[in-house]
């Protein structure tokens, strides 16, 4: 099956010297920098990421300088809590994980009812009504807020502290403190029913922070829920002679897996009995179901649909096609794009900075105004709305959710760089053979010189037994339909570009193009016009050829490839975006013209060696952002030349394992699809990270001037970061079809 190419393991998984980390405690951007910065530190440790969407951390180390237990000793040291990711059925166990996380908290639900008492007074002001609880009662409600449910601020910034750098949980400690503070100060001294007190003021802005990590969390799990929901929890097995339902962590290789119509299929494996239709549209974004009958592959996540099937299972857990995807997504949302490394170096020395102006405003205020009561609160205001949750979020979300999406809908991204570049593509570079066309060629023609058909055809399948070239397959397709008896060479050398040749029966043969003909200094002659219509129709010509004292021409054969049938629609939905598409091809020219001509390709580059390939892409990177399409082992080096490589799925794993995007399904107008979510994503990061600043652009100033009351603070801050997850959980509407041009 298709999928199934994409399901090896590359290097873009964890591996030995590679760890990934789920890191507990993390609040903002800071978190994101003393985490990162702290693992780095280690000895070994060559890089490593923190992603505070996900809460993952991917480290790359020697393992002979240091272990993971170091990593996650590190990360203790920092003020955090990390724990490995366990590989078996990682993904779905933080994924109940998240699940848990975003219910509500009895922790959450104490904070809003401690403080709901304290700025109801506060909110019956807004309307005339105007009374005040006792003081006394209110420090008995604050209390608890404060040091209780909020105890994970003050220790969340003493760590800050003690590794000499800033973030959100000291922000938000020192500003609530100050003004609990004040309030027990002016409770004390003012008597109960003195002055206006503050407790509404910490209670509101710790109650408003919880509440909004809980609404973060309840997003992130959104986010996440419709991939890993494809996964079912149990399965039906039959064992001894009875079917019997298990979690799937119980099923082994080779179990017999019963899938009634309306199931989800819970594992990998091959139909044994039964016929049925299934939906593999949230795998492969084909939205037709796929016929499957005994012998077909089946795909774990897909929807059995209308008959009872018996599956022998091939994969289960963590070596499935949906767990391999889950974990291709997992990682893609863990790299960085350049954008967000800009951001965590601002977001570096964004702390001291907000506590200077904090510093500033209180005494500002206090040396001209004389009211050091109205600086503190001023400078409560600056400390809270400054909080850089919404910076850490920005990014990491419009990616998680995009390539989620993307993923849903067949397009697979590798990592975040390449989710970035694909945006800024102006020219589309597409290898033919099993790109624009069906891959699987066939022989349309022979017509052979001094000896018969069948001599041509015998000699022709002889040369190419055992080579993985379509070309070979179609000449062994037709020997074989023909009954022709096997017939071996030997010494059989392929020589790149040109063809092979080999030895049978003592005579010296040679099969190949236009450039091996020539080589051997032979003309095709009377076949040269015959060759020239095959050519002009689309077809691949080989020439067979005795290469011995004298050598001679023995036949030709024409190979007929069908052009897939949405290839046309690929190729004009790229032109309409402003896109130019150039073939390049190993074929003649006049056939690689033909299928050019066929679709509207705009340039047209045949006869191209495989090493050449990527000589060519760089050449065309000099007129703009290229993203290069291939299928084959000779198209590695020209995806990895070229800005953006994207592979299809139908393809070889050596080109998935070059390419930043892969293409679930054998479908060229994902590649159109490919850049549109690239540049929707790119277009939220770059909202989100607009609302992050202009909080904090506009806010700081306000709260500074004494325009902004601490509590309205608090929930604008919290507000911010809950705006922009939910911004970049629009992404989940995009849809290809809304915008790709119908086959033709």
């Amino acid at each position: 099956m298709a999928t199934n190419s994409i399901l090896q393991e590359s290097n873009s998984f964890p591996a030995a010297g590679t760890s990934q980390l789920a890191i507990t405690g993390m609040n903002c951007a800071s978190c994101i920098g003393r985490v990162e910065k702290t693992l780095r530190q280690v000895p070994g440790v060559y890089s490593a990421q923190v992603n505070l969407a996900t809460e993952l951390a991917t480290v790359h180390y020697d393992p002979g300088l240091g272990t993971e237990a170091d990593l996650v000793a590190a990360v203790a040291r920092a003020g955090y809590r990390a724990r490995p990711q366990a590989p078996p059925f990682s993904s779905r166990s933080r994924f109940h994980a998240l699940s848990q996380a975003s219910r509500p908290s009895m922790q959450v639900l104490a904070a809003v009812l401690l403080t709901l008492p304290l700025v109801l007074p506060m909110l019956s002001s807004l309307v005339g009504r105007h009374w005040m609880l006792n003081g006394w009662l209110q420090l008995l409600l604050a209390t608890p807020v404060q040091f209780w449910l909020g105890a994970r601020f003050y220790r969340g910034g003493w760590s800050a502290l003690k590794a000499g750098t800033g973030n959100m949980d000291l922000l938000v400690a020192l500003g609530t403190s100050a003004a609990y503070g004040l309030s027990v100060y002016l409770l004390l001294f003012g008597g109960a029913r003195g002055p206006e007190l503050y407790f509404e003021t910490s209670a509101a802005v710790m109650t408003l922070i919880l509440v909004g990590k809980w609404l973060e969390s309840r997003a992130r799990y959104q986010a996440l829920r419709s991939l890993q929901s494809l996964r079912p929890d149990r399965a039906r097995v039959r064992r001894d002679g009875g079917d019997q339902e298990m979690a799937l962590e119980q099923v082994e290789v080779g179990d017999l897996v019963v899938i009634r119509p309306g199931e989800r299929v819970p594992v990998d494996g091959v139909v044994r009995e039964g016929s049925s239709h299934v939906d593999e549209s949230l795998l492969t974004g084909e939205s037709l179901p796929v016929g499957k009958d005994v012998g077909d592959e089946i795909t774990g996540g897909a929807v059995n649909q209308d008959g009872l099937l018996l599956v022998e299972t091939r994969s289960v857990g963590n070596e499935t096609t949906l767990a391999r995807i889950i974990r291709l997504v997992e990682h893609a949302q863990a790299v960085k794009p350049p954008i967000q490394r800009t951001v965590d170096r601002i977001s570096a020395v964004f702390v001291p900075v907000v506590l200077v102006v904090a510093l500033l405003t209180l005494l500002g205020w206090a040396l001209v105004e004389g009211d050091w009561q109205q600086a503190l609160l001023n400078a409560v205001a600056v400390l809270v709305i400054a909080c850089p949750c919404a910076l850490g979020l920005a990014t990491p979300a419009a990616i998680m959710v995009g390539t989620g999406t993307a993923a849903r809908h067949g397009i697979l991204v590798r990592d975040a760089e390449a989710l970035e570049r694909a945006r800024h593509v102006t020219i589309v570079a597409f290898d033919k053979t099993g790109t624009l066309t069906e891959g699987r060629p066939r022989l349309v023609a022979l017509q052979p010189m001094d000896i018969s058909a069948t001599q041509a055809l015998a000699l022709a399948a002889a040369l190419q037994r055992g080579s993985e070239h379509p070309l070979a397959a179609a000449v062994l397709a037709a020997a074989n339909e023909q009954g022709l008896a096997e017939t071996h060479a030997t010494e059989v050398r392929a020589i790149p570009g040109q063809g092979l040749t080999g030895h049978i029966d003592g005579s010296g043969l040679a099969l190949g193009n236009d450039r091996m003909l020539q080589s051997l200094g032979l003309a095709p002659g009377a076949l040269q016009r015959e060759a020239d219509a095959l050519m002009a129709a689309g077809n691949t010509i080989s020439w067979l050829a005795r290469v011995d004292e004298e050598p001679r021409l023995l036949a030709m054969l024409a190979f007929g490839d069908t052009v897939r049938v949405s290839s046309r629609a690929a190729v004009q939905s790229l032109q309409v975006a402003g896109v130019r598409t150039v073939l390049i091809s190993g074929d003649n020219p006049a056939s690689a013209r033909a299928i050019a001509d066929r679709l509207g390709i705009d340039e047209v580059h045949a006869q191209v060696l495989p090493g050449d390939k990527a000589a060519i892409i760089s050449r065309l990177k000099w007129d703009g952002r290229v993203a290069m399409v291939g299928d084959g082992i000779n198209d590695a080096p020209a995806l990895a030349t070229a800005d953006v490589g994207i592979a299809m799925g139908s393809g070889t794993d050596v080109a998935m394992h070059t390419a930043g995007i892969t293409l679930m399904r054998a479908d060229p107008r994902l590649v159109a699809a490919a850049i549109a979510i690239s540049g929707r994503s790119s277009r939220k990061i770059h909202e989100n990270l607009f609302w992050a600043f202009i909080y904090n652009v506009t806010g700081i100033p306000l709260a500074a001037m004494g325009l902004l009351n601490p509590v309205f603070a608090g929930a604008a801050m919290a507000l911010s970061s809950i705006s922009v997850v939910l911004n970049a959980l629009l992404l989940k509407r995009w849809r290809p079809d809304d915008f790709l041009l119908e086959e033709q």
